[in-house]
């Protein structure tokens, strides 16, 4: 195509699998009620195909919640990579932070990752240990160096370290989201930092502190 004696070229995206357009309609209504949302019949609407159209992409209702599980563990995985601290113990902190962040700006997200059951979320401890987990490989990666440096106490087990920093920062998310905590936002955010540093420095040597 020419402008005015110029040559360019007009690039234009590839429309939309079906596929795609399935998981984005499964996440609209994720978004708008749940879980409960999120039916084959409701989907193919959306979509605007039979619900037997829906079958050929996804095997029913449970597979098509599993997408949306995987979906957001990998943006959390993702949001993940963008902690940047040299120091271990800076970057499990950054970390927590980062999991609260994803909380609060991406909810429906961070529910679909973390809140929904689902038979294709990674289960501890095995899934983490053979690093099947993204987002586990990294933050694993991190209390491994730590143990390498004499920072972690010696019964301190990398794997179960981590797992138990995610279940206080995803306790104490979760008693946010049902508020259950006085104040705003930027008090529980002060206060989930305390407990999440606490909670670490209960695991670092007496040195390392």
């Amino acid at each position: 195509m020419t402008l005015e004696g110029t040559e360019y070229t007009v690039y234009t995206m590839p429309p939309a699998s079906t596929a795609d357009r399935i998981r984005s309609a499964a996440r609209v209504l994720f978004a708008a009620g749940g879980t409960e949302a999120v039916t084959v019949r409701g989907v193919a609407a959306k979509v605007g195909v039979t619900p037997m159209a829906i079958y050929r992409h996804y095997a029913g209702k449970e597979a098509l919640v599993d997408a949306l599980v995987l979906e957001g563990l990998d943006r959390w995985a993702a949001r993940l990579t963008t902690v940047d601290d040299d120091d271990p113990l800076d970057w499990l902190v950054a970390a927590g932070d980062e999991f609260l962040a994803f909380a609060l700006e991406e909810p429906r997200r961070f529910e679909a990752a973390f809140l929904v059951p689902s038979s294709g979320a990674r289960r501890f401890p095995d899934d983490f240990a053979n690093g099947r987990s993204p987002a586990g490989r990294l933050w694993i990666a991190q209390l491994d160096a730590l143990r390498r440096a004499g920072r972690l106490a010696a019964d301190a087990e990398p794997v179960e370290v981590g797992f138990t920093l995610w279940a206080l920062a995803q306790g104490l998310v979760t008693l946010h989201r049902a508020g259950r905590f006085t104040g705003g936002v930027d008090d529980f955010r002060a206060f989930y930092r305390r407990a999440v540093k606490r909670c670490l420095a209960s695991f670092v040597t007496t040195r390392a502190r």
